[in-house]
């Protein structure tokens, strides 16, 4: 098959303004090609960019696809997978499986930066409470640098999979003028899994149990008859890619934007990976959810039972001393402070924090303004959901009051006015 002379015409990793030729190619490209046709795309892909091509692959739920088609091109293309740490067991054994059913001679590993992990991630929990963060640097910065040597490469992203990927061209052109090729754009999920069975391909070992889409161990869940294939990726978080595909149609892991990131930890405003409680929601299968707590107690092997992360929501009234025993099951707890001048959460705090000894997470949820957040960091609190304009602008610069006379003294370290700090006894 011919190639399209207009989309090899300009340097590919020179610094240029958009060449509107090189972009009528890639129209010109995608109007060659029956919708599943992915191995005529893929054998242009290379005739377009001999030595210059790679394929990036998760070696999840579909992967065996596309590597099958790339079998039948060249088996020495290069395969890049990206190792995060995070795999789940089986699916690094699926890529040993790939290789020798497929004949494949170049599988590429990628790794973290060991010095990101050791900076960002030294506990390896980075993914709980900022999972951007987390994708960031465990699969975009590696990516980004083995890309870099290549004028195109080759996903397996499919229109059905998200409503951002349902105009999804076999080619596109992305922002630094290289070209990323989808040869499975057009394949909804019943010819993909026809496909797998046509051709006798190995099946990830997770897929039967029900994860129909897998990445990241942490972040990926089952899913349950007739939802979305995707819906089991970062399940109950305003988040859809992990932001290696950012360029086609500005909303495919398009960053949060500022206003959206509401919960102010360890000195910065991040993405909140808890959800609040709704009506209808499951207590046996939620993530990532704060449980009130008479939804607990009324649900409680329920709840003790369900595998994923959740926290627990402490509104005025509810007895802490109820939950007591089962604090340490929760990843997070919010304290909800309704109005200003409701002070019941900080006593909650306290008890969470002092009696109980609690060493989770702890939240200020509700009404949360500048004068109430060094009160409730006196009380255990760490984190603040701030949806308060002049409180987020206040937080940001580092310009909250300080509290530095006690008259009434938290904890061991706080010394009452008018005392002698030496002859105070340690309780």
């Amino acid at each position: 098959m011919a190639t399209v002379s207009a989309v090899a015409s300009s340097p590919l990793h020179s610094a240029h303004k958009p060449d509107p030729l090189r972009q009528l190619g890639i129209m010109s490209l995608n109007g060659m090609f029956d919708e599943m046709d992915g191995v005529a795309v893929l054998k242009q892909a290379k005739e377009i960019l001999p030595d210059d091509l790679a394929i990036v692959s998760s070696f999840g739920a579909d992967s065996a696809v596309l590597l099958h088609m790339v079998a039948q091109v060249d088996v020495a293309l290069p395969v890049y997978f990206l190792e995060t740490g995070k795999h789940f067991a089986e699916t690094l054994t699926y890529v040993e499986t790939l290789k020798q059913h497929l004949g494949l001679t170049n599988i590429i590993t990628l790794v973290p930066d060991p010095k990101d992990l050791a900076r960002f991630d030294p506990n390896g929990d980075l993914w709980e409470n900022d999972p951007d963060s987390c994708c960031h640097i465990r699969k975009t910065e590696p990516l980004d640098a083995a890309m870099e040597g290549y004028g195109g490469w080759v996903t397996g992203r499919k229109r059905y999979q998200t409503k951002e990927r349902g105009v999804l061209p076999h080619f596109e052109l992305t922002s630094d003028d290289r070209i990323k090729v989808n040869p499975l754009a057009y394949f909804s999920d019943v010819e993909v899994n026809a496909y797998k069975l046509k051709h006798g391909l190995p099946e990830h070992p997770l897929f039967a149990k029900g994860y129909k889409s897998i990445g990241c161990a942490p972040c990926t869940t089952i899913v349950a008859e007739g939802e979305d294939p995707r819906a089991g990726r970062w399940r109950g978080l305003n988040k859809k890619e992990c932001g290696i595909h950012f360029d086609f149609n500005g909303a495919i892991a398009k960053p949060m934007a500022a206003e959206d990131l509401t919960l102010f930890k360890d000195g910065a405003f991040i993405a909140d990976p808890f959800r609040v409680w709704t009506e209808g929601d499951d207590p046996a299968s939620v993530r990532y959810t704060h449980i009130p707590v008479t939804v607990f107690l009324a649900n409680r092997d329920a709840v003790l039972a369900n595998p994923h992360p959740v926290g627990l929501l402490v509104s005025p009234g509810d007895r802490v001393e109820d939950v007591e025993k089962d604090l340490g099951r929760f990843a997070s707890v919010a304290i909800n402070f309704p109005g200003f001048t409701d002070g019941r959460g900080y006593s909650s705090a306290r008890m969470i924090v002092e009696r109980y000894g609690y060493k989770g997470e702890v939240r200020a949820v509700g009404d949360v303004l500048a004068d109430q957040i060094p009160l409730m960091r006196r009380c255990g609190i760490e984190a603040f959901v701030v949806k308060h304009e002049p409180t987020r602008k206040a937080l940001e610069a580092g310009a909250l009051a300080t509290v530095d006379v006690f008259y009434q003294p938290v904890g061991k370290t706080e010394v009452p006015l008018g005392t002698r700090p030496f002859l105070r006894r340690a309780v």
